[in-house]
């Protein structure tokens, strides 16, 4: 398909997103990306949200109530806007994004960042291993091409840095509670991950890039077009859980000798996750999914495989041990002081 450019447009073509919907507004992500969209000042931005919902929006956003029911209701709720941000819960039903974008479509939205979060499922280990997760992420993708209106963007991060160092020992193996932290393999496996903030400012940047070329001369890599039906990666860090524990040990001025440190096969880590879940136990779930990143294929090592946009993107360089320092007071949030 021959290049397009913005010259050669139609009479009132705009040249990059303004109106932006966003599902999730409130939540983790959803939250951080809000903030960043409102800080570069570039979009106006509505949140898309049930009648019944508590979640306060900054000033600044427009929060509109939806009906997934009522495919009319999300029609009109998304009429006028040129991108659509879907975060949803991972137990939200897949069928409320899939009215999402079949409403995005009738309703003209040119871009969809559906909800498709965290690691590069286009691995083909976690294609295979994960495939409750990918083939769930590939059935929105696929529906966003067929229905040939608009186009997908995803924004592979790795992992949230603070949520899962502070998280459960089922996500990045620490227990701040307990001083416990349990290795995969032998722990130096290097992953990307990311925080909150950082997603937030990729999200912003992509969508602030022109759509299209000026001209023949516009030789700028930073032109959403370029993304379309495309990932782009970004991340704040490669570490090893080694890494952060020497990051942890830093931040809390503890030794390691005050730490129950032990290790565990990786492999065996994801099987005991997959036992769990076909028992019913979803904490399993989290257990097989953190453990799948850390094989030594590269599966939560995206940017040694793709590379990064970090730089496109203009992102800053994040201070490692101020996000550990973050992640444990967030822990101590999560379980109380310790």
């Amino acid at each position: 398909m021959a290049q397009a450019y913005a010259k050669s447009q139609p009479s009132g073509f705009q040249n990059h997103i303004k109106n932006i919907a966003v599902v999730g507004a409130g939540g983790n992500i959803g939250s951080y990306i809000v903030a960043a969209l409102l800080a570069n000042g570039h979009h106006n931005i509505t949140a898309l949200t049930r009648p019944e919902s508590t979640s306060v929006f900054p000033a600044g956003v427009t929060a509109k109530h939806i009906d997934y029911s009522s495919q009319p209701s999300l029609v009109s709720a998304l009429q006028g806007q040129d991108a659509l941000i879907i975060t949803m819960a991972a137990t939200a039903p897949p069928d409320q994004q899939t009215s999402l974008i079949r409403a995005a479509a009738e309703a003209g939205v040119r871009w969809v960042m559906p909800n498709e979060w965290g690691q590069d499922c286009s691995h083909p280990g976690l294609r295979q291993d994960l495939a409750m997760l990918s083939t769930r992420f590939e059935a929105a993708r696929q529906l966003i091409e067929e229905l040939g209106v608009s186009h997908w963007l995803v924004v592979p991060s790795g992992f949230w840095y603070e949520y899962s160092l502070a998280g459960s020992e089922w996500r990045y193996g620490f227990d701040f509670a307990e001083r416990r932290v349990t290795f995969y393999g032998d722990g130096t496996q290097k992953i990307n991950t990311s925080t909150w903030p950082q997603i937030g400012r990729a999200v912003a940047a992509l969508l602030a890039f022109k759509i299209l070329p000026d001209d023949e001369d516009d030789k700028s890599e930073a032109v959403l077009s370029k993304f379309q039906n495309q990932r782009c990666y970004m991340s704040s860090f490669r570490v090893s859980q080694k890494d952060m524990f020497e990051s942890v040990l830093r931040v809390t001025g503890t030794k390691e000798s005050d730490w129950n440190v032990s290790y565990e096969d990786v492999h065996e880590r994801f099987q005991k996750g997959l036992e769990r879940v076909q028992k019913g136990d979803m904490n399993g779930f989290a257990q097989l999914l953190y453990a799948r990143t850390f094989f030594p294929d590269g599966a939560g090592d995206h940017e040694t495989i793709k590379g990064l946009h970090n730089e496109l993107l203009g992102l800053p360089q994040e201070d490692f041990d101020e996000c550990t320092k973050g992640a444990v007071e967030m822990a101590k949030t999560l379980a109380g002081t310790y």
